[in-house]
């Protein structure tokens, strides 16, 4: 796939535009969005992303095509992943409801840009060293055993190196001061709390691309497809943080179902690689293969996942209402001994 140099700075210009546009209306009016907002602004990105994906499938092909739409989907995926570790962060550094949207959209701003970092250095390593594939396909692979393995335990955030560093060598305030980044005091110039969480959202992310950025090479190498699906993840990730806050707790399969879906593509790469070197019976999977089985998955994921929750919401109930009758009943009285007297 050739993509002329103007169609890159054609796609990142358009990108920084929506992205400009959506942090305009946050700044303008700071504050926690209806649910009514957030499914029309998740709608629009997702309809954008659709748009983009049928644009490459008519300009590139269908393969192409389907492989932005596979990566994407992947990449969304993983992102919702992401927003239990996003709502940990956001309750670790007590953000204020209202200037959740900032702390939010800067942050993935920050993700997109690190991110876009490690994909140039990704496409170049596995342009140099093809034996990559077998690594990023044995990392995948691991990954998805630990997905598996601590799928029951809870997630807690940890701070990483980057953040304990800033937090460290940069002097900051304990409270906010509405949505400033920085503050003086007693002339001296200190960052907020609100600094440091965008720091945490945006270096966690990259920590996250570290089994997801792999995962879309695996259904696709090539560069610009990898970008524009992981920028279309991210950028409708704000309003579904939102959307779907109260919902994170009811997708209770989630991690399985990307386990599996990671794991399949750890095994498609190492197939594929060994294809590419001679092994004849290594089969090579379409790419259309790959997004039924991703889509499937992620559908059954869902599923089951509801049906789970609403199960356990009712036995909760049951359970409830039968404490409740228990407690609600009057104890029962103790009937008195009678004494009689025998003559004899």
């Amino acid at each position: 796939m050739s993509v002329p140099f103007w169609a890159w700075i054609a796609t990142i210009g358009a990108l920084l535009a929506v992205m400009a546009f959506d942090f305009y209306l946050v700044a303008r009016n700071p504050r926690d969005p209806s649910m009514r907002e957030s499914t029309i602004w998740v709608s629009c990105y997702v309809a954008l992303a659709i748009l983009f994906g049928l644009g490459v499938l008519a300009v590139a092909g269908p393969q192409y095509g389907g492989e932005f739409f596979a990566g994407w989907i992947t990449e969304y995926s993983l992102s919702v992943d992401n927003l239990f570790i996003f709502v940990l962060i956001m309750s670790r550094f007590a953000v204020p409801r209202q200037y959740r949207q900032k702390v939010l959209l800067i942050g993935i701003v920050l993700a997109l840009i690190l991110r876009g970092i490690f994909i140039a250095l990704g496409a170049e390593a596995i342009t140099r060293f093809d034996w990559m594939f077998y690594l990023f396909g044995a990392f995948l692979i691991y990954t998805a055993w630990k997905l598996i393995r601590h799928s029951d335990e809870e997630e807690e955030f940890n701070e990483n190196r980057v953040l304990r560093t800033v937090r460290r060598i940069v002097p900051s305030t304990k409270e906010y001061h509405g949505a400033a980044l920085t503050t003086r005091i007693d002339g001296r110039k200190l960052v907020t709390p609100m600094l440091i969480v965008m720091v945490a959202i945006g270096t966690t992310d990259l920590l996250f691309a570290v089994d997801s950025i792999p995962a879309i090479f695996g259904l696709t190498q090539e560069p610009y497809l990898v970008f524009t699906a992981n920028a279309f993840a991210l950028m409708g990730l704000r309003q579904l943080f939102f959307l779907i806050g109260g919902l994170l707790d009811r997708l209770v399969y989630l991690s399985k179902g990307l386990a599996v879906i990671l794991a399949f593509i750890g095994f498609k790469l190492i197939f594929e690689a060994m294809h590419h070197h001679g092994v004849a019976w290594a089969p090579e999977v379409p790419i259309l293969a790959s997004l039924g089985v991703i889509v499937g998955t992620l559908a059954i994921t869902t599923v089951a996942s509801l049906a789970k929750s609403r199960k356990d919401e009712a036995a909760a109930a049951a359970n409830a209402t039968t404490t409740t009758k228990d407690s609600d009943d009057p104890p029962e009285e103790v009937p008195e001994a009678s004494s009689s007297t025998s003559a004899g």
